[in-house]
């Protein structure tokens, strides 16, 4: 499946990419002599009687190309030299390039209306408790409140549909470093209240889990419910059974899935598993079929890397509530263009913090990472993969629109010093600058696979 929907993502973006060279070849009156998929040994070719185009599926489909009659690449005849690539106008010339990256963006709309249109069962934005030590506690969050609105400083707040909409929100605002204002429904007392999260204190050098656990939203709110009991482990012994509510361990009171799996797991310290390999026992106070139980739960040992923590081998946690998110034609294609905009916005703030230092490397992914997400997303049924398929068509026509010889921008930047000055530039230049775009993919590769490695296997 992995493999299957990996392959299936790469011909698709690759393919919307070169199509939209090609189409806007054809209306500048270029002539194409090969569109391929794939490079390499040619596995299937079919000419095109219209255009007189080459159609081919390639062995190695790592990437594909447009190739059109050019003076450079090869002589012309005179009574053809109008269908050239390099005797077209200036501002022709920078369509055609620009058509591929700006393709792979229409693309990306048309996959996030598709979802908007199909809707999609997301969690609801119900907080869990936040980390002692974060935010979102800090700003008077406990848990169980349910964000209505939220937005960032300076603007009004705009409804949340659901807790993707908020945690997309909280990740551009840290960012950005600024500050957001939640608007929330107390369940104790059920009452609207409004929240300020001061997220421009915040130092941001990697989007990821740690990032949200400093914010304080870490994820839904779920019940403490035990789920499968695995034979052997620490929670058979102690006699739990599937369906348990988990109300209070030790002196603390359980309100999340969440919350009680991190309880479960700091219970253990270095100090204890070096002297006894135990911890001492909880005394676990759970709801089982309208009866109040009081159980006595030893978790057990566990080693993860140079970690010690706790495990009692089940699992915990009732799914979150979810809300069904669906929106009408036009609304849909509205907010998916929203939606590529800011992603394209926020893959451009994360190359910049890189430059600059501000944001790990660790933040690029390669391959293998992008395969393993699409067999995971493809799993996960139509409405992840589509969404999948839509972040990696921003994320590529995004990187084609850098301005770095050898890729679309990098043309780009050519003709904007041709426009500037008048006049092309020269071969020698030309020459030094490919060698230099060469070199900088050919290092970001490298990152992307280190990192895929460190990921993956690591």
């Amino acid at each position: 499946m992995t493999l299957l929907a990996f392959l299936v993502a790469l011909a698709l973006l690759i393919a919307v990419h070169e199509y939209g060279h090609y189409r806007v070849a054809l209306a500048c009156g270029v002539r194409v002599l090969r569109f391929s998929i794939g490079f390499g040994k040619p596995l299937l070719r079919w000419q095109s009687g219209a255009s007189g185009t080459e159609w081919v599926i390639a062995a190695i489909p790592l990437g594909g190309f447009v190739k059109m009659l050019d003076e450079r690449e090869a002589p012309v005849d005179p009574s053809l030299r109008h269908l050239a690539f390099n005797t077209q106008a200036l501002h022709r010339r920078a369509a055609i390039v620009a058509a591929g990256p700006l393709a792979n963006l229409l693309l990306a709309v048309v996959l996030y209306s598709v979802v908007h249109w199909i809707g999609v069962d997301q969690p609801a934005a119900i907080l869990a408790p936040p980390p002692a030590v974060s935010v979102a506690r800090q700003a008077g969050l406990i848990g169980g409140e349910h964000v209505l609105r939220a937005g960032t400083e300076g603007a009004s707040p705009n409804a949340v549909a659901s807790f993707e909409d908020l945690r997309w929100l909280l990740t551009r605002a840290a960012l950005d470093g600024q500050d957001v204002t939640l608007e929330v429904a107390v369940p104790q007392t059920g009452r609207e209240r409004t929240v300020l999260l001061p997220l421009s204190g915040l130092v941001v050098t990697e989007v990821d889990a740690r990032l949200f656990d400093q914010i304080g939203i870490t994820g839904p709110l779920t019940l403490p419910v035990m789920g499968d009991i695995l034979p052997d482990g620490a929670a058979a012994r102690a006699g739990l059974q599937s369906g348990d509510h988990v109300q209070q361990v030790d002196d603390t009171v359980i309100t999340d899935g969440q919350q009680l799996r991190q309880l479960i797991r700091t219970s253990v310290s270095a100090a204890s598993s070096a002297l006894s390999g135990i911890v001492p026992r909880q005394t676990w106070t759970v709801l089982r079929q309208g009866n109040v139980l009081r159980l006595m739960v030893t978790p057990a040992v566990v080693t993860e890397g140079d970690r010690t923590v706790g495990r009692i081998g089940a699992y915990i946690g009732s799914p979150p509530q979810t809300v069904l998110v669906r929106y009408g034609v036009f609304d849909g294609v509205w907010r998916a263009a929203i939606r590529t905009w800011g992603m394209s916005v926020l893959t451009l703030q994360m190359m910049g913090k890189m430059l600059t230092g501000q944001v790990s490397v660790k933040q690029i992914s390669g391959p293998l990472t992008i395969a393993d997400y699409a067999g995971k997303s493809a799993d996960m049924g139509l409405t992840p993969y589509l969404v999948f398929l839509a972040v990696i068509s921003v994320s590529l026509g995004v990187l084609n629109l850098l301005p770095l010889p050898v890729l679309d921008g990098g043309h780009l930047m050519y003709y904007l010093w041709e426009g500037i000055t008048g006049k092309p530039v020269s071969d020698r230049w030309l020459e030094r600058l490919q060698q230099g775009g060469i070199a900088v993919l050919a290092a970001m590769m490298s990152i992307a696979i280190y990192n895929d490695i460190a990921r993956l296997f690591g």
